[in-house]
């Protein structure tokens, strides 16, 4: 037998190989992780169905309409949003030039050379908030932009979810530890969903009543971006509070500007960075550390949409590479922000268990 420190050796080794290869095909691997999520999140109605006695077709039809109808409208809901800002800032292109001005007007009074301030600045327009615009967009943009890929893989996913408990029912028995952290896997990532998903609609109706009321153009399509950068841990009211701040300037100038940031900072600061994280570190298992550092490595590895489903994607490594050997899995209380979660793998299921254990929403009873 190797000692063990070859063996953690050999182990990173491997790591490194299958991150570096993850990031290599990022294109692919990002849209497959995000089809996986979907289909854990819509996959229970897949067993309530079926519980109730609907047959197959009809489960699996539920199971695909309902993923791609909540696609097709956040994908739609994105289109004539980023639309109407694109119409939109044409109209500030004079407010652009003059900010530019006051700008270098402002930094010449500090010995700077104006005709090279001017010069620096001159490709700064309308435009460039079109592209900072884009950058937030454009990880989730550019997954649902690849719809085909996308579509495809979610219609072969919820059609194997349909007879994915039946599967797991002969493995049970043989692989128990496997199919046990499948289940934490699946019933961490739904809890996370959940919650941040509620979270997310509270702080986006706080943001557009506030932009409304400081009257900042498309207030819903700023309140759509602080729904969607909840889902990034600890800094996605960072991320959401830039555009409307821009926008504020543009609009009122930096008084305006300033009133966004403070406000956002108030009500967004208090809900995601306060409450949000205990909760959510409660549900999942996951200390505020490990939260935001799966956030860098995964943001770093898939881009933007790992950022995205950063709690998701540490859920499944963990269940992977933990949760099914019982001499990793003391690993978990140092993971964990409190005490253990509450699914906690079994060491070995009972022979009568009559359980329901669930991968990707499904029922799976252990015998």
């Amino acid at each position: 037998m190797l000692p063990r420190g070859v063996l953690v050796l050999l182990g990173t080794a491997c790591v490194v190989v299958v991150v570096a290869g993850m990031r290599a095909v990022a294109e692919l691997v990002g849209p497959v992780f995000l089809a996986l999520m979907l289909t854990v999140t819509v996959a229970p109605l897949t067993g309530w169905l079926r519980r109730r006695g609907a047959p197959v077709w009809l489960a699996a039809t539920a199971t695909v309409t309902t993923v791609y109808l909540g696609l097709f409208a956040l994908g739609g809901a994105l289109a004539v949003s980023v639309t109407r800002l694109i119409d939109l800032l044409p109209e500030y292109q004079d407010r652009f030039t003059q900010l530019r001005d006051d700008l270098a007007a402002g930094l010449s009074g500090l010995g700077m050379d104006v005709e090279q301030l001017r010069a620096a600045m001159s490709d700064v327009d309308a435009g460039s908030f079109v592209r900072i615009v884009e950058v937030f967009f454009g990880g989730l943009a550019g997954a649902l932009g690849n719809s085909v890929f996308l579509l495809a893989v979610l219609l072969f996913l919820c059609l194997d979810a349909v007879n994915f408990p039946a599967r797991l029912k002969e493995v049970v028995t043989e692989r128990p530890q496997v199919v046990a952290a499948l289940h934490v896997f699946a019933s961490g990532t739904r809890r996370y969903l959940l919650v941040t998903t509620v979270f997310g609609l509270i702080v986006a109706v706080f943001d557009t009543a506030l932009l409304w009321w400081l009257s900042i153009p498309l207030p819903l399509l700023w309140g759509l971006l602080s729904f969607i950068t909840n889902y990034i841990p600890n800094v996605g009211f960072i991320v959401g509070v830039i555009p409307p701040a821009l926008l504020g300037l543009l609009e009122g100038g930096p008084e305006l500007m300033m009133w966004v940031i403070v406000l956002y900072c108030v009500v967004n600061f208090i809900i995601q960075s306060v409450i949000q994280p205990k909760i959510v570190g409660d549900a999942v298992g996951l200390s505020a550390t490990v939260t935001f550092l799966s956030l860098i490595f995964w943001g770093w590895v898939l881009g933007a949409l790992g950022a995205l489903l950063a709690i998701p994607l540490t859920l499944l490594a963990k269940g992977l590479l933990i949760d099914v050997d019982p001499s990793t899995r003391w690993l978990n209380s140092l993971m964990s922000g409190g005490p253990p979660a509450r699914d906690e793998v079994p060491e070995e299921p009972p022979a009568d268990h009559d359980d329901h254990d669930d991968l990707h929403g499904m029922e799976v009873r252990h015998t």
